[in-house]
């Protein structure tokens, strides 16, 4: 699948066929591997350790440089977009239900867009459990570990060098994240708003429209209910939260680029992986991003 629906592919960020539930790689320019503009259902955090870089998240340009952690939120399309000769960056993911059970009542946390600057000592703490485990399999303890270090870090609120979101945005991400099935007018009625400024405020702070993410977390379910096993095509469409099959069907060829029965063939989902987008920009004079 070379097609990008909506300017996006669905890419898992853990392994697939692998058992994994934590990883961890690294990018740097001269190996490349860049992925396209995506999105997955893994909350993940990018640690940036030396050089500097542009990402697309929604439809934000972000300059990140050495020091600098980023957060996207599930189902939150980025994609990197411009580096310097020097970038290393740690990209770190992990299963949504063993982040929650991780973080406990601080679970949200991991589902919000984030970009903050650290301070030396959780930069160095950081980077060193990174390096421990980078690229490596059966690491699921360590792994864990650096997920909760580091959302502890975040959840310090320090050096932020991105606006809060808005409380709206926290209250309808989160009971979204509980249950994609909710109506637009059923998260206005539980944050006591208009639908019409949740809407806004969402579409400013993740980049996207709500219907679009809503769908889009719909579609996550969707795949987790079938990859699963745990619903047939037809059954998953409506525990997913779609009115009809039908309606998952022209969802999932916007969105994803295909219909569900080619997605779940093998070769199609592989294929879909393993898409790499064109070779970066890169402007060899420039040593940092501002």
């Amino acid at each position: 699948m070379s097609k990008e629906p909506n300017g996006a592919l669905y890419q898992s960020f853990l392994p697939l066929g692998d058992e994994e539930r934590t990883h961890v790689w690294k990018f740097s320019w001269q190996y490349g591997g860049r992925r396209p503009r995506h999105f997955h259902a893994e909350p993940e955090l990018n640690l940036i350790v030396a050089g500097s870089a542009k990402f697309g998240v929604g439809q934000e340009v972000i300059s990140a440089s050495a020091g600098d952690l980023l957060g996207f939120a599930p189902g939150q399309d980025h994609v990197l977009l411009e580096t310097s000769p020097d970038l290393y960056l740690f990209a770190i993911g992990i299963q949504p239900k063993l982040s929650e059970s991780i973080l406990r009542k601080d679970r949200a946390i991991a589902m919000t867009p984030l970009h903050a600057r650290l301070g030396n000592s959780d930069f160095e703490a950081l980077t060193r459990r990174a390096e421990l485990i980078v690229d490596r399999s059966g690491i699921d303890e360590l792994g864990a570990e650096l997920w909760e270090h580091a959302n502890w870090v975040r959840s310090q609120d320090t050096n932020r060098r991105r606006a809060p979101m808005h409380v709206l945005t926290r209250r309808v991400l989160a009971l979204m994240m509980d249950d994609s099935r909710l109506s637009r007018d059923d998260l206005a009625r539980h944050v006591r708003a208009a639908p019409s400024a949740i809407s806004r405020y969402f579409h400013h702070d993740l980049g996207l429209p709500l219907v679009q993410y809503r769908m889009r977390l719909r579609l996550m379910h969707y795949i987790q209910l079938v990859d699963g096993r745990m619903a047939n095509l037809t059954t998953a469409a409506k525990l997913a939260g779609f009115g009809s099959y039908s309606q998952c069907h022209r969802v999932f060829q916007s969105e994803l680029g295909s219909s569900p029965r080619q997605f779940f063939y093998p070769d199609t989902r592989e294929q879909m992986q393993m898409a790499y987008a064109p070779e970066l920009q890169l402007d060899p004079r420039r040593r940092n991003v501002s």
